[in-house]
């Protein structure tokens, strides 16, 4: 008899769960998981933009170098060469459309052979493409650009020095005394402000809400220009 009250007292002092905190512990479970499930979902949207940002940046880096490239060349030929567009035309700004550039230059190859190169850079419906010699590049050069502009620093009194330089101690060029390519005329051009600015890839929707613009600018003096009409070789810009 005594054995069959112990059972009963031990079975009686065992709990279980009950309902009430099961549905506590489950409605907690769903709370902490709903957490970890935000954060894991944020986590992957940054690392999507951040990771189309960064190409963007090197996009737009690596087109910048090949219109700098192009740019600095401008008006480069040897003495034997003699090409008259290059002489008389190694830079040619577009009055109308301040997207577009044609520069010219001699192209030597390997085997040492000279070419005339004729280059156009300008952005069409957010492509900017480039051509040589009449002829595009079978891809454009850089895409989602929201723009391209050239600024011009040129020399109107024939003083060898871009208008509207600071010649107390440093040579400067102001960011002012850059012109649009309707405002160069006849001047001679001694230097190129180049603006490039482009968007991430729309691939994701995320993106456009949480960037800006990259944009990056750069100025080239081109040296075979330059040092025609110059008596130095450099120009600082703020």
């Amino acid at each position: 008899m005594k054995d069959d009250l112990s059972k009963k007292q031990l079975i009686a002092n065992i709990k279980g769960v009950t309902l009430t905190e099961l549905l506590v512990v489950l409605v907690i479970c769903g709370i902490v998981m709903a957490g970890v499930y935000r954060v894991f979902i944020a986590q992957t949207r940054a690392y999507t933009v951040q990771d189309q940002v960064a190409e963007v940046q090197q996009d737009v880096r690596g087109a910048m170098e090949i219109i700098v490239r192009d740019v600095r060349m401008a008006g480069f030929q040897t003495n034997s060469f003699g090409n008259a567009a290059i002489t008389n035309t190694p830079i040619i700004p577009d009055a109308a459309d301040n997207s577009h550039i044609t520069v010219n230059y001699e192209y030597i190859s390997p085997a040492g052979a000279g070419t005339a190169q004729q280059v156009d850079y300008q952005v069409v419906g957010g492509n900017l493409n480039r051509k040589l010699n009449g002829v595009a590049d079978s891809s454009p050069l850089l895409t989602n650009v929201t723009s391209l502009s050239f600024g011009y620093g040129i020399d109107t009194t024939g003083s060898g020095i871009v208008t509207g330089i600071n010649q107390a101690g440093v040579s400067v060029i102001p960011n002012g005394s850059f012109v649009t390519g309707a405002g160069v005329g006849t001047s001679p051009i001694l230097a190129v402000q180049i603006t490039l600015i482009a968007n991430p890839a729309p691939v994701d929707p995320d993106v456009p809400a949480m960037t800006s613009p990259r944009q990056l600018t750069s100025v080239v003096t081109p040296r075979n220009v330059f040092m025609r009409n110059v008596t130095f070789n450099r120009y600082k810009v703020y």
